[in-house]
């Protein structure tokens, strides 16, 4: 993370996002000053809060791309979550803290996949051991009881072998079989045999539970709390050695690793380097006109102060303080102005940055320089079945005039238009490529018309499809 310079971070972004060139400054300073507040005295870093972002602009045009990208950069917990789904206390909807609990449970789960790749490479000879027994078991010592008479009138034998060095024999057979077999099984000899093998039942008991407050409000997982009442079932699956194998390194990784361990490093990780992007502040803006049932946008806003300010939000893997999570807000701000949130969550958000709509040009290089350009999406898409397309450079041209003339006469959807008129573009040979005998195609300029235009031409039709 330390060789992470905002230049760096910039050039990176340019990777996969297309302009906005003031934006990514102002991420990679939040980011870098992170990295030097780590480096203080623990004293002094309590001081240091983060500088939340407020990201101004259009749809489309990059702003939760630039905070996805920044968080998957550094290995940060990231979620994404919609100021409108929020609902102000005493109203039925999700509350603001579940926005906490959903970086938590997204750190637990990037730490438990880090820790999962470090004990791999064991965890797959342990399951490879477990193969290789079920191939090969050890010769049992007692015979396996045919009625309870035969344990009453003691009619059984101990032994399946009439004496202790033929069993000891039978088990130096076995282990040196299951030697051999466990080689075999490393060479992939035995991927397509079928085996039965025993794994846990996951199926939790399931417990309505119906309370004023939601689960959510008080933290607690009635599965958890319920399912650990009952022992753990197994269930028997009988599948492929290569399936097997797979599922078992699974069973061993998750007993290698200290789950305590995990969830302290997550929370850990979640309170000091987490991102959250909150997305549609703009329809919480405003204020109040008149009175009415509905929920006040206001008391919206009130209620996700506390958690942009810094408080405790309680889990159920424990408390989680919010004050050096940073916070990058976004919203078109259409109708409202950033001025109409509540000064208090104003002063909050001191970094404002405005992101530009998108011209002509930005749209063609968005079409086909970065790294998982549309183009480059579709051109692999359809090498699956075989079949190379390549674009003129006129027939770029005309998709962006198309997307450009649609976002002007229509709603402005920035970016997002590429992919509607990419994807109705490409229809017809997405849908014959299985079948098709042609497999290089070229797409120019004429083409392009000829399946769009007349889709341009009615405007209520490209209403509806574009």
């Amino acid at each position: 993370m330390e060789d992470f310079t905002p230049k760096k971070i910039v050039e990176e972004l340019n990777k996969y996002i297309v302009g906005q060139d003031e934006a990514k400054k102002c991420v990679a300073i939040a980011l870098r000053n992170r990295i030097r507040r780590q480096k203080l005295p623990p004293e002094m870093q309590e001081d240091i809060i983060p500088k939340n972002i407020l990201m101004i602009g259009p749809t489309g045009v990059g702003k939760t791309e630039i905070a996805r990208r920044l968080a998957k950069l550094v290995n940060a917990p990231f979620v994404k979550v919609e100021a409108t789904k929020f609902t102000e206390v005493g109203y039925v909807g999700r509350d603001v803290d579940s926005m906490v609990r959903d970086l938590v449970e997204t750190s637990i789960r990037m730490v438990k996949v880090e820790k999962i790749e470090k004990v791999k490479d064991k965890a797959k000879e342990l399951a490879e051991l477990r193969i290789a027994e079920i191939l090969e078991p050890d010769p049992s010592r007692t015979s396996n009881i045919k009625n309870p008479f035969e344990m009453v009138f003691g009619t059984f034998q101990k032994n399946t072998y009439e004496d202790e060095e033929e069993f000891e024999r039978k088990l130096n057979e076995a282990r040196k079989k299951r030697k051999d077999i466990l080689e075999r099984i490393k060479a992939g000899e035995f991927d397509k045999e079928l085996i039965e093998i025993e794994v846990d039942d996951n199926k939790t008991p399931f417990l309505e539970v119906f309370s004023f407050a939601g689960a959510e409000d008080m933290g607690i997982n009635f599965q958890d709390l319920f399912g650990n009442i009952f022992p753990k079932k197994k269930k028997k699956k009988k599948i492929t050695v290569e399936n097997a194998r797979r599922i078992l390194i699974q069973e061993e990784a998750q007993k290698l690793i200290d789950m305590d361990e995990v969830i302290n490093e997550a929370i850990s990780r979640a309170e000091e380097t987490g991102i959250i992007f909150i997305d549609e502040i703009d329809k919480i803006a405003g204020r109040e006109k008149g009175y009415g049932p509905d929920v006040s946008r206001e008391g919206v806003q009130r209620d996700i102060l506390p958690i942009v300010e810094g408080c405790t939000v309680v889990t159920k893997y424990g408390p989680v303080k919010t004050d050096h999570i940073l916070f990058i807000a976004a919203g078109a701000f259409h109708i409202s102005k950033p001025s109409d949130l509540i000064p208090e969550l104003q002063g909050r958000f001191p970094i404002r940055v405005e992101l530009k709509s998108l011209s002509k040009e930005d749209l063609k290089r968005i079409l086909i320089e970065p790294k998982n350009s549309l183009i480059k999406q579709y051109k692999a898409l359809l090498e699956t079945e075989g079949i190379k397309i390549e674009f003129s450079e006129d027939a770029i041209d005309e998709i962006v005039k198309i997307a450009a003339y649609v976002n002007e006469h229509m709603e402005n959807i920035g970016a997002r238009r590429l992919h509607t008129i990419m994807e109705k573009l490409l229809e017809d040979i997405s849908f014959e490529a299985p079948d098709v005998m042609e497999k290089e195609i070229n797409i120019n300029a004429n083409y392009v018309r000829k399946k769009l235009s007349n889709i341009i031409e009615d405007k209520d039709l490209s209403m509806y499809i574009l």
